[in-house]
């Protein structure tokens, strides 16, 4: 589902159903979930174990995926990535950082935002936009789909900056035939000593997910 969302160079691992894992977690990583709930232990291990198989494909030997800095995967050199996982469905993307500068994906159920939501997460301009393709589309939840492009966002952003970014310091711009535009609101990430002002990112909604993923790519 979001290898579709993705360039060729990037390899892209899933599970539906929370499937596996196929391989046990590394104790290093075991012991960081072990206070938690089944259901979280579940998706830790599945997702990494998407992870490892996406490292496999990239002739990279499997690895303990430890989180950084705030919580962000930490990848083994030379590659960069992404992992997400909702109910029922877990997958990661994984390139080499001589392809891509950094890579964001995420899936959500499609179904609306919690109350309240919304409004903590979009600009004015963007609820606009949603209002907008709602009535041309009303089979699409843009709401819980914008909150997946702004996840997406960030986890392309905080890999070349180490920096936050708050959901209301970019304006997305989303397209009905499945592409999106993310307005950076702050000074963007350096990249090959280029300053970005601007992710592209594209999405799909289907199986009942809806799924973002945004690539940066080199200058």
């Amino acid at each position: 589902m979001i290898e579709e969302l993705l360039p060729q160079t990037v390899v892209t691992v899933e599970a539906y159903g929370h499937d596996g894992p196929d391989t046990p977690l590394y104790p290093e990583e075991a012991a960081l979930v072990v206070r938690a709930v089944p259901k979280r232990q579940r998706e830790f291990a599945v997702v990494r174990s998407c992870a490892r198989r996406a490292m496999e494909k990239l002739g990279v030997p499997p690895q303990p995926i430890l989180p950084g800095e705030r919580g962000a995967p930490g990848w083994p050199d030379g590659l960069t990535g992404s992992m997400t996982h909702c109910d029922g469905y877990c997958a990661a993307a994984l390139v080499r950082a001589g392809d891509l500068a950094s890579v964001g994906i995420d899936a959500e159920t499609h179904a609306p935002l919690p109350e309240g939501v919304l409004e903590s997460v979009a600009l004015p301009d963007e609820a606009e936009r949603l209002r907008r393709l709602a009535a041309q589309r009303p089979g699409v939840h843009w709401d819980r789909l914008l909150f997946s492009a702004k996840e997406s966002v960030y986890k392309a952003w905080f890999p070349l900056t180490g920096k936050w970014l708050d959901f209301l310091e970019a304006d997305i711009e989303i397209a009905p035939d499945g592409d999106f535009t993310a307005r950076l609101l702050v000074p963007g990430p350096l990249v090959g000593g280029h300053r970005l002002d601007r992710f592209d990112g594209r999405w799909t909604a289907d199986r009942g997910l809806v799924a973002t993923a945004i690539s940066v790519p080199r200058p």
